[in-house]
């Protein structure tokens, strides 16, 4: 009799996702959800168990039926499985859904230290904190200096060992059984909060939607309720009460820059319940974090879009706040959506429900509300019965609105600045790009910088003076002269957040300015520090992109700017005027959320859109109406559903040739039920030396798509040299 382990590699390559049967003559039992160090491509690689079978023929018979021979694993690296039973079936679904790699479903539910992969095995692991104790009094034959410090110890019961500045006579008194060492499990995320909240009692219409809530046996509601109503509270009441009977909770919010809000509300109430994931903790820090989930520690997580997958035991709810964003879908694969694996968990718990929130919920999850697929909550009103901002929208074509002093600030938004400043009044300024200037071209040519990787614009950063890529990361010095005539005139174009802080500098010397970006970011805590800086009213002005626009409460805003508000209608995007209408609508409710009222003015160069029009009104029924109109005549989302398939290859040839002999199977095999869009060249079209071309599919049956789209994937997978991506359910289309 001898063990055979079936085990998948850490490799995400599609032709990969399949186990590999290796034998295992370790003393030890090992147990399917474990890794394994295995031999793999002459190379020595991380895997994953997903089957155990034990033969009782002989290894000689069984690599004789099977004709290969086995080899061995090298050894366990887990003493027991990573993921729970229903974490295990949860990642099958996800990967059957959204056509991925198992494994690399598996890797998106780890934590950094414990994901299958070989880089895991350099990440930190348990942390440990030595104490000392006195466990035997005796002082004969010890030394005064070595009776002192047993005297010292004794009288404190226990004391961290790095705290004693005697290591030499401490090391004595251990050898001499005086002293014992403990060791215990360090922490290295410690959140603590001195803010303070008064305990709040809900209105009316909160109180009547968390009634509503419980007493409805559907699984997935839609809380749409207006800037300022209150949303939180309601999430916080139904978690209360869903914790002190015994469940537990997962909330996820759209931004790092919205946790710390959420986080103190939680503490406040859960005190040390409650656990955090996100991008921004460190390795160790995520680590302790999720063990103390896995330990069953906490009954609440708080998190970004992975923290969906959190292993927490007896759920109750999921709560993804302001559902509508879009970094709930990851672009990398598994390109997964939190809302659509929430609803997945929840039906792995008997009576677990879950709750969207939103002031403008996506098309998809509106018209699921109005078919009855969600249960739809409202909240009509804000908190106290605060008035919506009043809103001005500026032209920014009519040259009556500017001067000479200024191209990006209007005279009206220049002045309602001044006067806010003036009052001792607070203002937040939106541009969503970050960066100074947008790009970097020469004057006599016209030769635009771009990246050698992906061959997008450079964008230009004062802060640090250097040509970035957005994209990739690629950073270079700034040029001198032109890479193709050689010319020293050269021109920064366009702005960013960076260029609108210097601009407010020179217009406002007086004022204090902040500004917060995915740059400012990059500092550990600076979020934090930043949003802490303002709310207590440090600063006059903050400027920043969408991480400002949602979800931020400060009483004392009364006026917000949004500096150029059509950025996002120029993309050619399915959804670029749903989310220009979502962040028109989300920034303006920044503005007069305590007892002051508040004012949004909006520049713009298409004052007429109706997404800049109904946005200014936070009128979302009229733009639902209108947008839904539009995406009928177009058939697409929510009408249809909209995939795409990106194929990366050497050559633009290549890449080209099999994206069309792709669509052509599509369309034969659907018999022209899955419509095909393209090819075409992504914005990013070159990747590592690769050339990407994309396609779109159209389809309303997902069980056909997917059982094509698997056939597809068999062919692809026998092309060498290429790359595919496919991406269900895809926004950024």
């Amino acid at each position: 009799m001898f063990v055979v382990l079936k085990v998948l590699t850490e490799r995400t390559n599609y032709a990969l996702n399949h186990p590999f049967s290796y034998v295992y003559k370790g003393k030890i039992n090992p147990q399917i959800g474990q890794r394994v160090l295995i031999p793999f491509n002459e190379k020595v690689i991380v895997g994953y168990i997903l089957d155990i079978e034990h033969l009782m023929s002989s290894q000689e018979q069984y690599e004789k039926e099977c004709g290969y021979k086995l080899l061995e694993i090298i050894c366990l690296l887990d003493k027991e499985p990573l993921l729970n039973e229903e974490l295990s079936k949860l990642a099958y679904e996800v990967a059957d859904y959204y056509l991925s790699p198992l494994i690399s479903v598996y890797q998106t539910m780890l934590p950094p230290s414990l994901k299958p992969t070989t880089s895991a095995m350099k990440k930190p692991h348990i942390a440990y904190e030595t104490f000392v104790r006195c466990v035997n009094e005796n002082e004969e034959d010890l030394t005064l200096k070595q009776i002192e410090l047993l005297r010292l110890i004794k009288s404190v019961e226990e004391v961290n060992k790095r705290d004693l500045k005697s290591p030499s006579i401490l090391k004595k008194l251990i050898e001499h059984g005086n002293v014992v060492e403990i060791k215990r499990e360090k922490m290295r995320f410690n959140y603590a909060s001195n803010t303070s909240y008064e305990e709040i009692h809900l209105t009316n219409e909160q109180s009547q939607v968390v009634e509503e809530f419980f007493h409805s046996n559907d699984q997935t509601y839609l809380l749409e309720g207006v800037t300022g109503s209150g949303k939180t509270e309601v999430y916080l009441e139904i978690v209360k009460r869903l914790t002190q009977n015994g469940k537990t909770a997962i909330i996820l919010v759209p931004e790092i820059s919205l946790t710390p809000v959420m986080m103190q509300r939680l503490y406040h109430v859960f005190k040390k319940e409650v656990a955090i994931l996100h991008s921004e903790l460190s390795n160790g820090e995520k680590y302790d974090e999720y063990r103390r989930i896995s330990r069953q520690e906490v009954k609440v997580v708080i998190g970004t879009r992975s923290a969906v997958f959190a292993p927490l035991k007896n759920l109750g709810v999921i709560i993804i706040d302001e559902e509508h964003v879009e970094s709930y879908k990851q672009d990398n694969v598994p390109c997964y959506h939190a809302k659509e694996v929430a609803i997945m968990r929840a039906s792995h718990f008997e009576g677990c429900k879950v709750l969207l929130g939103s002031a403008t919920p996506s098309l998809e999850s509106m018209a699921r509300a109005l078919r009855g697929v969600y249960h739809h909550l409202k909240l009509n009103k804000r908190i106290y019965e605060r008035e919506l901002p009043a809103t001005t929208i500026i032209n920014m074509q009519d040259y009556r609105n500017i001067d000479y002093n200024s191209a990006i600030f209007s005279l009206k938004l220049r002045d309602e600045i001044r006067k806010t400043i003036d009052r001792g009044e607070q203002v937040v300024l939106l541009l969503n790009r970050r960066g100074h200037s947008t790009s970097m071209i020469c004057r006599e040519c016209g030769y635009v910088f771009k990246c050698p990787n992906c061959q997008i614009p450079l964008v230009y950063h004062q802060s640090d003076h250097l040509l970035k890529c957005h994209n990739c990361g690629y950073v270079n010095e700034v040029a001198l002269r032109c890479e193709k005539c050689g010319s020293p005139h050269l021109m920064k174009i366009g702005f960013g957040s960076e260029k609108v802080e210097n601009e407010c500098r020179k217009l406002f010397p007086n004022a204090k300015i902040l500004r917060l970006d995915s740059d400012v970011g990059k500092i550990k805590n600076n979020v934090t520090k930043i949003l802490a800086q303002f709310e207590n009213k440090e600063a006059n002005i903050l400027i920043g992109t969408q991480m400002i626009a949602k979800g931020h409460n400060f009483p004392n805003v009364t006026l917000v700017g949004l500096v150029l508000a059509d950025l996002g209608l120029t993309l050619p995007l399915t959804r670029s005027s749903e989310t220009t209408f979502q962040l028109i609508t989300q920034a303006i409710g920044r503005a007069g959320r305590g007892d002051k009222k508040g004012q949004a003015i909006i520049q713009t160069y298409m004052p007429k859109h109706y997404a800049i029009v109904l946005g200014a009104q936070q009128n979302y029924e009229s733009f639902f109406a209108n947008e839904m109109k539009i995406r009928k005549l177009q058939q697409t989302v929510p009408y249809m559903y909209l995939s795409s398939l990106t194929i990366t290859a050497k050559t633009e040839e290549s890449a080209e040739e099999l994206i069309v002999v792709t669509m052509q199977i599509v369309s034969k095999e659907s018999k022209n039920k899955i419509i095909c869009l393209g090819p075409s060249k992504p914005y990013v079209n070159l990747v590592n030396n690769g050339y990407r071309r994309i396609c779109l599919f159209k389809y309303r049956d997902k069980s056909l798509f997917n059982d094509i789209m698997k056939q597809i994937m068999q062919i692809l997978i026998k092309k060498n040299g290429i790359s595919i991506k496919i991406d269900v359910d895809a926004m950024n289309v």
